[in-house]
């Protein structure tokens, strides 16, 4: 049995991309958009800590120490890097942030105002390539490194993109439940192609649709009676 010292976070959970790597915060003023509320009301904001440890041996690192105002949100995995969301709301700047655990380095990678987002809500990076992104229950943002924008169904999420594809995943019930892969043009946002599946991100950057074909699967599974 390890003890691994986390500095009084207690859950970590895998980091996206890495394969070796886990991430844990302390949600000190809840999430980042419910920090985001304390602000706006008045109210001080207590900075959440971010640390990553690393798998098997448990090394624990905190690369980056926030300040009274400013929060994290959930990190990402890119070209060896650790990839931190920052967002200062006192100065209302949003900082992304890498540091490469290889030589301790840590640089800046960009920082925007706040007033590109029109709110923290579902704020987050994805890959690939690197990317800031924003949706609400009816549109889809891209603010950096570029910007584009377009409507999207109602219960849609966004997982990744493949060169001029955007992966989308959504679920319905008409009456039953089900969900459904949606592929965007990275362009114009327009439905390319619909299936039936899920979309799965692994923790090595394996990005796996898990396609429904219930024809293939009851015939396999009338083999093996």
């Amino acid at each position: 049995m390890k003890e691994i010292d986390t500095y009084g976070i207690h859950w970590i959970e895998p980091l996206e991309g890495s394969g070796q790597w886990f991430w844990g915060t302390d949600y000190s003023s809840g999430d980042l958009y419910e920090a985001e509320n304390l602000f706006k009301k008045g109210y001080s904001v207590e900075p959440n800590r971010l640390v990553f440890v690393h798998y098997p041996e448990g090394e624990v690192i905190e690369p980056v120490l926030a300040e009274p105002g400013q929060y994290f949100e959930k990190p990402i995995y890119d070209n060896g890097r650790f990839i931190m969301l920052l967002v200062d709301f006192p100065l209302a700047k949003i900082n992304i942030i890498a540091y490469k655990p290889e030589t301790k380095k840590i640089s800046s990678l960009v920082t925007l105002p706040l007033a590109v987002a029109e709110n923290c809500r579902n704020l987050a990076l994805r890959l690939s390539p690197l990317m800031l992104v924003r949706q609400s229950d009816d549109k889809f943002q891209i603010l950096w490194p570029e910007n584009k924008s377009f409507p999207i169904g109602s219960t849609e999420g966004f997982y990744f993109r493949k060169e001029e594809k955007l992966y989308f995943s959504a679920w319905y019930e008409d009456p039953d439940y089900r969900v459904e892969i949606i592929i965007r043009d990275f362009d114009t946002g327009k439905v390319i192609k619909k299936m039936p599946g899920s979309i799965r991100l692994m923790p090595d950057g394996q990005q796996w649709l898990l396609l429904q074909n219930r024809n293939l699967f009851c015939g396999a599974a009338d083999k093996m009676r």
